[in-house]
């Protein structure tokens, strides 16, 4: 049986998969050989993933063969930092300057591409604000100076919004079907940094919504299907 086990799961990702199981429905179900974070009541598996959708895809593509699923990937949008010290004392509350949105979708889906042309796969992004707790420890990463990731608890499900279908990705493309364009274009169109435009194209490229359709100098020329 094959689990990340509940001893690990955050706050927020508890939190979620209450909501998200709605009524009547369950929590921690065995099925194929998985547990599953939730069944709804009318048969749909729901999975909350936080981080990279590649080390699910296995099990969501044996889930998928006989099973509806509803793969829900919580964006924090707002998020709240708590630093706490050893003894578990409240030191300080700030708001994170962080900015993550739907095109961080493609952070995680880089490394699954194949899931967006699953059947019976619909992907949900939720846009959440969320308290992160932190602890002085010294046992962090240096990026936190030392501090370490206590918990992540929800505030508040902010927007829901899914793609069942490639076609639904077209949202994320924002020129005319037939126009060519570079990373460069796309990013500047888009008002993202050009890391997300690159994360966003790696995967859209690969799934039909714009191809490759040849080089400008150095620069690869994406067009829209």
């Amino acid at each position: 049986m094959h689990s990340i086990g509940t001893e690990t799961e955050s706050s927020l990702h508890r939190a979620l998969k209450n909501i998200y199981k709605g009524k009547d429905g369950r929590t921690e179900v065995k099925l194929e050989g998985y547990i599953c974070d939730a069944v709804r009541k009318d048969g749909v598996i729901i999975e909350i993933q936080t981080g990279s959708f590649g080390p699910i895809k296995t099990k969501l593509e044996t889930l998928c063969e006989t099973h509806k699923v509803r793969l829900v990937h919580p964006i924090i949008a707002e998020k709240y930092i708590e630093l706490y010290n050893k003894k578990g004392e409240l030191v300080s509350q700030r708001k994170s300057p962080k900015k993550l949105n739907a095109w961080d979708i493609f952070r995680v889906l880089g490394y699954a591409i194949n899931l967006v042309t699953l059947k019976n796969l619909t992907i949900e992004l939720a846009m959440v604000s969320a308290i992160e707790t932190r602890i002085d420890d010294g046992k962090g990463s240096y990026h936190r100076k030392g501090k370490s990731i206590k918990d992540k608890v929800l505030c508040e499900l902010l927007s829901r919004s899914e793609m069942k279908y490639p076609k639904d990705y077209k949202r994320f493309v924002p020129f005319k079907k037939g126009t060519t364009f570079t990373v460069q274009e796309f990013a500047k169109k888009a008002e993202i940094s050009m890391q997300r435009a690159q994360r966003a194209l790696y995967v859209l490229s690969r799934i039909g919504i714009t191809p490759l359709h040849g080089k400008k100098g150095h620069k690869y020329v994406y067009i829209v299907q």
